[in-house]
């Protein structure tokens, strides 16, 4: 069963083709990787099925329902949750505050309901003993972990990752894996952006290659990586 199915895809900033034609199925339960150059179209596709951006035309459907028109809000709360490549979160309240928000936003539930779904995600995420600690006091390997934990307070179906490994230590990049597997392993849909190819690799069952905002490649992620046409636009290699 799909849970996300984009068709034929399109935005433009001006002259700028970020999304051409894009046309993708991700099936439930699923864990999808996107690789690409930078300015492939990578953040630019999680933006559109998110609701950051609109499209320009297309269709976007999440679990069989038109959500092309929809609002960031109404997605959210129907199932898609997102990290962002670079972690902001509030940074004068807890590590504990910041999910509560995240949670009753995402949730519309009181907040008083949400508490201990709070505390549960940030003990499968390694925030606990930071619980109390103001955000902003986090090294950055806690703030992705952070970030990851507001994204699953909204309950995700779905769930999209945008370079969550990107600028950490080889140590801490294998314990996030360990944490996002675990979140796979538990029926969650997962969309992962990463340049981080072997972290990537080691959750995802497919991958897909952009480049100019197309689709140039998809499938198994051993024999996509050893294709001509990806190795020459991903990897700046000769054929």
């Amino acid at each position: 069963m799909s849970v996300l199915r984009l068709v034929n895809l399109n935005k433009s900033f001006g002259a700028l083709v970020v999304a051409d034609s894009v046309t993708m199925d991700v099936m439930a339960g699923e864990a999808l990787g996107i690789i690409g150059p930078n300015g492939a179209g990578k953040s630019t596709l999680f933006n559109l099925i998110a609701g950051n951006i609109s499209a320009d035309s297309g269709s976007i459907e999440f679990n069989g329902a038109d959500v092309t028109s929809a609002p960031t809000m109404q997605r959210t709360k129907a199932g898609i949750g997102r990290t962002f490549q670079i972690p902001q979160p509030f940074e004068n309240m807890t590590v504990f505050e910041n999910l509560l928000a995240a949670a009753a936003f995402g949730q519309d539930r009181p907040e008083a309901q949400l508490v201990d779904e709070c505390a549960e995600i940030l003990e499968k995420t390694g925030l606990l003993t930071q619980a109390n600690l103001p955000a902003g006091k986090l090294s950055l390997l806690e703030r992705k972990r952070l970030e990851l934990s507001r994204a699953l307070a909204t309950r995700p179906k779905l769930l999209l990752l945008d370079e969550i490994a990107g600028g950490l230590t080889e140590a801490e990049c294998q314990s996030l894996v360990g944490t996002i597997r675990d979140i796979h392993a538990r029926g969650v849909t997962i969309v992962w952006i990463e340049h981080v190819l072997h972290a990537l690799t080691s959750v995802v069952e497919r991958l897909v290659v952009l480049d100019f905002g197309r689709i140039i490649a998809s499938g198994a992620p051993n024999k996509v990586i050893m294709m001509d046409e990806v190795r020459e636009i991903y990897l700046g290699m000769e054929a």
